[in-house]
């Protein structure tokens, strides 16, 4: 064996350098050679700061064969092309404010600098193709069976890609794409084809992109303001790959941590919760100038707050409230049927119950470390300290020591459990949650949090009496929401468990569960939480769909109800001191939440729900620092023990 031999060294693992080639090729199309480029077993990501990236792609399996290989190298090329073809400045500035606009406004993006890494290279086209593929495949489009449903941001910017560079829509993504087709080429397909000549210039295709959003009514005309040409620099330059490594290479040097950004391989993997604060709306300081490190005005051209909610929310509306109820569980059916239905609850969920049950006592395990977890030391009672013994038998004229357990400052805090009641939970989804909601109630109740259990659903199918009073009233234009909300409370935050544990099999009745809408079921729970006098408020969402009513979206925009729900999340989330989270069952809804986590089968919920608000309770412990240790003055001397010793 030769002296610089390394006997000990181990073998790459096989697909060790299938990684390392990945790696190298993002680097190489970002022209980026200092890029990051890390594997985890998570949603892959991409952080973006001035001259350097960080990029997250998922770890392959052991058994790595073609299709998930070329998935992997389609997250890449992604990430690659969206660092080498896209100028995150001229993205903000041109970013439409309305919420369902500015998500449009980013798919049709994402899909531009993909479909230019498509038009070159026809390994990048088939790698990009089996990515989106599986991305949708995942998020279950196949399966969507009315426009309603469809997200309108993914269609359009698969209808985009097929304009833009000739290929058809992904296998599991042609059945949102045929939903909307029609609706979308009869109001902007003149706008669709401008747009391939654009293609090159993103600043130029961003102002056809605000031109096919006022088709599509999504934004309204002459909402561009300036010619954004006018807010070049003045050379005249396209915004090409140089072009925009300058730019951010400039500001990189100027000290200008706000130009942070994350982007992510595609559309629906915006990360918000990675995005730099300076880039969110900060709410308290509505209405003031924005000031620069100098105290000098700032640039005109960055983005200026969102204006305030009533004005960007005004446009929902329900035709009438007179029919909507608010109902106790117990007021809905009588007490020996709730008897019935929560025993019938406890027979269907015994082997879900255990492993559920050892999560939350798990959770509960962590909580109660949070609230007592130091000891004063040097105190004239409590338990004996055995390691200040050896002092005492130095000097036996030292008084004995003793300690006690400290409970530590536990924020007081209600946690509100949000319940989609549709009836595309019917069946063993509306099962588990009601069963983890129990469990969850009663192990959070013996930690001191106080719980809320709350469903939304609708009293009527494809709208009741308020869509029979639209009728009578000759059917008026724009009607808002056509139907009847019921939201049901199932245990209040005061009430204890014991009290509210049967009022939850009233899910299990059935005829109960009907349409979802989602917005005001949301503001509703929000406004609740807002009247407590707990410090601390969390509400979390369980849904396993977008909100969907045929009578309110057979009469109003396609996307009538998803834009008002993105609205209310983005207030939640950017205004109010309420904390949300989102838990999605076979549907993705960190396309909507911020802080949000997708399951695939029910049978996950109780681990997410209880993994979710373990993360909320571990970053309140993490933030706040120990309590200093009070220790017991000698008279004598005016010092402590421990002075006294060293002294």
């Amino acid at each position: 064996m030769s002296s610089n031999q390394k006997p000990h060294a181990k073998p790459d693992a096989p697909w060790e350098p299938f990684k390392r080639a990945v790696a190298s090729c993002l680097r190489a199309m970002a022209k980026m050679p200092q890029a990051e480029v890390a594997f985890a077993a998570e949603r892959p990501s991409l952080v973006w700061t001035g001259a350097n990236a960080k990029a997250r792609l998922p770890e392959p399996s052991r058994k790595l064969d073609a299709r998930e290989a070329a998935i992997l190298r389609g997250h890449a090329d992604s990430m690659a092309l969206r660092l080498t073809c896209h100028n995150m400045d001229v993205h903000r500035r041109l970013t439409p404010q309305a919420p369902a606009a500015r998500a449009v406004f980013d798919a049709v993006e994402q899909a531009r600098v993909e479909a230019i890494g498509s038009r070159r290279m026809q390994g990048v086209a088939g790698n990009l193709d089996a990515m989106l593929d599986d991305r949708f495949h995942r998020a279950h489009y196949a399966d969507i069976a009315v426009r309603a449903e469809a997200p309108l941001e993914d269609a359009l910017a698969m209808i985009v890609r097929e304009r833009l560079t000739g290929l058809r829509p992904p296998h599991n993504a042609q059945r949102i794409v045929d939903l909307w087709r029609p609706w979308i080429e009869e109001r902007a397909s003149a706008e669709l084809d401008r747009l391939s000549l654009q293609i090159e210039d993103q600043r130029a295709f961003a102002v056809a992109v605000h031109k096919l959003l006022t088709a599509l009514e999504m934004i309204d005309e002459g909402s561009l303001g300036n010619d954004p040409e006018e807010e070049n620099d003045g050379t005249g330059e396209p915004d090409g790959a140089e072009d925009n490594r300058s730019e951010e290479g400039a500001e990189d040097q100027t000290g200008d941590a706000s130009r942070s950004e994350t982007t992510e391989a595609s559309s629906d993997l915006m990360e918000d919760s990675e995005i730099d604060a300076s880039d969110a709306p900060t709410g308290e300081f509505e209405g003031e100038a924005e000031l620069s490190p100098t105290g000098e005005p700032g640039d005109p051209r960055q983005p200026q707050p969102p204006p305030r909610a009533e004005a960007r929310g005004s446009d929902y509306k329900a035709f009438t409230k007179k029919y909507d109820e608010v109902v106790a569980a117990q007021d809905l059916c009588d007490a020996e049927e709730l008897d019935r239905l929560r025993s019938y609850l406890d027979k269907q969920l015994n082997n879900l119950s255990s492993i559920v049950s050892r999560l939350a006592n798990r959770l509960q395990r962590r909580l109660l470390a949070q609230q007592s977890r130091s000891w004063e030391f040097d105190l004239e009672e409590g338990i004996l300290d055995p390691a200040r013994l050896p002092r005492v038998i130095a000097d036996p004229r030292q008084p004995l020591s003793f300690k006690r357990e400290k409970d530590m400052e536990f924020r007081d805090t209600v946690v509100t459990l949000l319940i989609d009641n549709s009836g595309s939970m019917r069946g063993r989804p509306i099962t588990v949650a009601a069963t983890c909601a129990d469990i969850l109630a009663r192990t959070l109740e013996r930690c001191g949090v106080k719980v809320e259990i709350l469903g939304f659903t609708t009293r009527a199918w494809k709208g009741g009496q308020s869509r029979e009073a639209w009728l009578q009233a000759n059917k008026p234009a724009s009607p808002g929401r056509l139907n009847d909300l019921r939201h049901i409370i199932y245990k209040s935050a005061d009430a204890p468990w014991r009290r509210s544990r049967k009022h939850l099999g009233l899910m299990m009745r059935e005829g109960l569960l009907k349409e979802n809408i989602d917005g005001e079921a949301l503001d509703w729970a929000h406004r609740r939480l807002l009247a407590r006098p707990e410090q601390r408020r969390i509400l979390m969402m369980i849904s396993d769909g977008a909100p969907v009513d045929d009578s309110t979206l057979s009469v109003n925009p396609g996307n009538y109800l998803e834009k008002h729900l993105r609205f209310m999340i983005e207030e939640i989330e950017q205004r109010s001191p309420i904390e949300l989270i989102a838990i999605g069952i076979g549907h993705d809804v960190t396309r909507y939440y911020r802080r949000a986590v997708t399951i695939v089968d029910a049978e996950e919920l109780g681990g997410a729900m209880t993994e979710k608000l373990a993360e909320l309770f571990d970053e309140t412990a993490a933030a706040e620092p120990p309590a200093p240790v009070r220790r017991r003055q000698d008279p004598a001397q005016g010092g402590s023990a421990r002075e006294r010793i060293l002294h």
